[in-house]
């Protein structure tokens, strides 16, 4: 396809329908790189600034429940096993939420205990990872030395696996226990300690995202583990790419894996969703081939094939979701329905469902998934 062909051919989708591509860094404008550093800048301090308030907001309601599960304990008399109703209690009450295991409740008492002023604890404990003020009451007893390597973990952006070494190493008795000045701002952006926040699961359990997150990163995964399947099958596929970005009517579009067949001469586009099928699971594909279609198939290919792998489904709802699409379309085991949609010399070129399965499931054992 020249250059007229291909601008006529993109003319027909309108303005509204694209593969947005950025310019080459040897184009942009004068002056660019220092706007783009001030923003990534500004936006990476942003980021951290509000997931480190979530954080101390999270340690600070912990030091809080320690206290008064402290207090109540002594005053009442209260024995270990009420710990374990009040776990329970607080799950049925927040169902999306967790970080309030017997343990954890255990952690939060002995937390409270052994920071009894609150300024100090805001000031310092509440400002590090949960994960680091758990380290710090397994490893230290003592009250003074337990500040000072709160500071300094502050002070120097540690992460936990850090903090843990410095204190067997025994850091405090070789630099001595006076407490230093230690910066107010935030921790340096690009320390362990910053990379380690925004992978706290006990920060996810609290805010109630961590399914949402766990399930993202299985499909990242699952992704990736079908993209080397397809890809070592030697059947003809060559990758085009991952998360590829389409932009619809103003809308941003994300297709999980493009290939092109060499075999087949056609585009294959695969989706793959870590929960079970949803009827908009197919809609969805569908249009990705249409864009694909009109945006990238040479007038010698063949119509784009769509993939779409669960986990988990029912065949009514899928029977009646694929009724209606033309498109070549798959949906996990339903090869029967994908092998009606191809023509006869093409479905031998595509992995079998059972192949595909079998990749999922190994998928699975391979990053621990039930």
């Amino acid at each position: 396809m020249d250059d007229a062909d291909a601008r006529e051919h993109l003319g027909r989708t309108g303005p509204e329908v694209g593969f947005p591509v950025p310019p080459p860094r040897a184009e942009v404008v004068p002056g660019y790189t220092e706007l783009r550093d001030l923003i990534v800048g500004r936006i990476g301090r942003a980021r951290l600034d509000v997931t480190l308030q979530a954080s101390a907001a999270m340690v600070t309601l912990y030091w809080h429940v320690g206290q008064d599960i402290l207090e109540r304990q002594s005053r009442e008399g209260w024995g270990t096993r009420v710990i374990d109703r009040l776990s329970a209690d607080i799950g049925e009450a927040f169902p999306d939420m967790g970080g309030f295991s017997p343990r954890n409740l255990r952690y939060m008492r002995r937390f409270a205990e052994a920071w009894p002023d609150l300024t100090i604890v805001q000031q310092v404990a509440a400002r590090l990872p949960w994960r680091s003020n758990i380290i710090l009451l397994d490893k230290l007893q003592n009250p003074e030395p337990r500040l000072w390597y709160a500071r300094q973990t502050l002070a120097n952006g540690w992460s936990s696996n850090i903090l843990d070494f410095m204190i067997k190493s025994r850091l405090v008795d070789r630099q001595g226990k006076a407490v230093t000045n230690f910066d107010e701002a935030l921790p340096p952006e690009g320390s362990d300690m910053a990379v380690q926040v925004f992978k706290d699961p006990y920060l996810f359990d609290f805010l109630g995202t961590d399914a949402p997150r766990r399930e993202a990163e299985l499909e990242r995964s699952l992704i990736a583990h079908m993209e080397r399947f397809l890809l070592e099958l030697g059947r003809g596929f060559a990758f085009v790419g991952r998360q590829v970005h389409l932009e619809l009517g103003g809308q941003d579009f994300y297709a999980d894996l493009l290939f092109y067949h060499l075999e087949l001469r056609c585009y294959v586009v695969v989706e793959l969703k870590a929960g079970k099928f949803e009827p908009g699971f197919v809609s969805q594909l569908s249009m990705y081939q249409n864009v694909v279609d009109d945006m990238l198939r040479h007038p010698d290919d063949k119509p784009t094939i769509g993939l779409l792998l669960v986990r988990g489904k029912s065949e009514t709802v899928v029977k009646y979701s694929l009724a209606g699409f033309t498109n070549p379309l798959g949906v996990a085991d339903w090869q029967d329905r994908l092998a009606e949609s191809l023509p006869d010399d093409l479905r031998t070129s595509l992995p079998t469902i059972e192949e595909i399965e079998m990749e999922l499931d190994s998928g699975d054992d391979e990053h621990g998934q039930p």
